[in-house]
């Protein structure tokens, strides 16, 4: 029988500590260390600093769930160290110190993996295999809603979070453009507005945008965090019991002989073929249930010992964050933003 994974939690915040729930639910990994400067109460080896951990004891690979702007750093640390290294979203605090990070780890055949856990998840699976499969047949538009209500002590125990770039725009629009990426294709357009945080902080709590696909497909996208609001995907999927969940749908995708909502995964046609005069009617796709994270370990598993290849790689993160620094771009400037060189480029690096 093979000897357990041996994982370290860099950060045991609020993700961070999700992290290590999943990974005591996954057979063949073991969690071997934890790096956390402040208190934490953990029964194994407790380090400060990662150059600390690897100074002291060996493990397979390292989860960096950190403050974005130390991502660079630990994955660093990580790829000089040929460690494996699951990166939390977003991958980096900019997109040229995420292809930095890329390229050292392909110099090195280090995997990187992103955190972009969703795509971990069979709903979301499900849905992207409908979509390729044609059940709604050619995709041309998509509508994202993520609002929701952040407490005040959401922000007073991690200041960080009233910075500027630290804003709902790439700490949770992240996830969703990373869906519509994954939904969609390539972004090679992008138009945007932003307003200033209501509670005075140096980001902004309200934004939407315009994204343009490859394919020609067009998604609308607003994400708040000062909206009470039942339309998140926090509150629609039931991935965290911590939220209160709600039979609402954050996602719609609309084809030209369908439409789906998601996550309830109703599928919508007309009977008879596409025509607004015949009657439309829903069928709920069925769907298996598991949680994204834990699973996301269990693949992270499988890719430290050779059997998989990244579900979410560098790349792809580097990607998806080119997309969020567009938005903030387009909102500040209020010009177009033309994606398609840049993501060439991307795939460019990888090869």
């Amino acid at each position: 029988m093979a000897q357990p994974v041996k994982l370290a939690v860099v950060g045991a915040g609020l993700v961070g500590q999700r992290h290590i729930a999943a990974i005591e639910r996954v057979e063949g990994v073991t969690l071997a260390a934890v790096v956390e400067p402040g208190p934490t109460e953990q029964s194994i080896p407790v380090f400060e600093t990662l150059t600390d951990m690897f100074r002291s004891i060996t493990v397979d690979g390292v989860i960096l769930s950190t403050p974005t702007l130390l991502h660079v750093q630990g994955g660093m640390e990580c790829v000089t160290r040929d460690v494996p290294v699951l990166i939390e979203k977003p991958l980096a605090a900019s997109a040229d110190d995420a292809e930095g990070l890329i390229t050292a780890a392909k110099d090195r055949c280090v995997p990187i993996l992103v955190g972009h856990h969703r795509r971990h998840n069979p709903i979301i699976q499900k849905s992207a295999e409908l979509i390729k499969e044609g059940t709604i047949g050619q995709v041309r538009v998509a509508q994202v809603t993520c609002w929701f209500y952040k407490p005040d002590d959401y922000f007073d125990v991690a200041p960080w979070r009233k910075k500027a770039g630290a804003g709902p725009i790439s700490v949770n629009l992240v996830h969703d453009v990373d869906l519509m990426r994954h939904f969609l294709g390539e972004v090679v357009t992008v138009q945007a507005q932003m307003a200033p945080s209501m509670r005075g902080y140096e980001n902004e709590d309200l934004a939407a945008a315009v994204l343009r696909f490859e394919s020609g497909a067009v998604c609308t996208i607003t994400v708040s965090d000062s909206v009470v609001s039942p339309w998140s995907w926090e509150l629609t999927s039931r991935e965290y019991p911590i939220y209160p969940a709600t039979n609402e749908s954050c996602y719609l995708i609309g084809g030209s002989e369908g439409a789906l909502s998601i996550p309830d995964m109703r599928l919508w046609q007309h009977d008879g073929g596409a025509n607004w005069w015949n009657p439309i009617t829903a069928t709920t796709m069925p769907v298996s249930s598991s949680d994204p994270l834990i699973n996301q370990i269990a693949h992270f598993e499988d890719v430290i010992r050779g059997k998989a290849e990244p579900l979410v790689n560098g790349v792809e993160g580097l990607k998806t964050l080119r997309v969020v620094e567009a938005i903030q771009k387009a909102a500040v400037t209020q010009k177009l933003i033309h994606l398609g060189k840049l993501q060439e480029e991307s795939s460019t690096a990888a090869e």
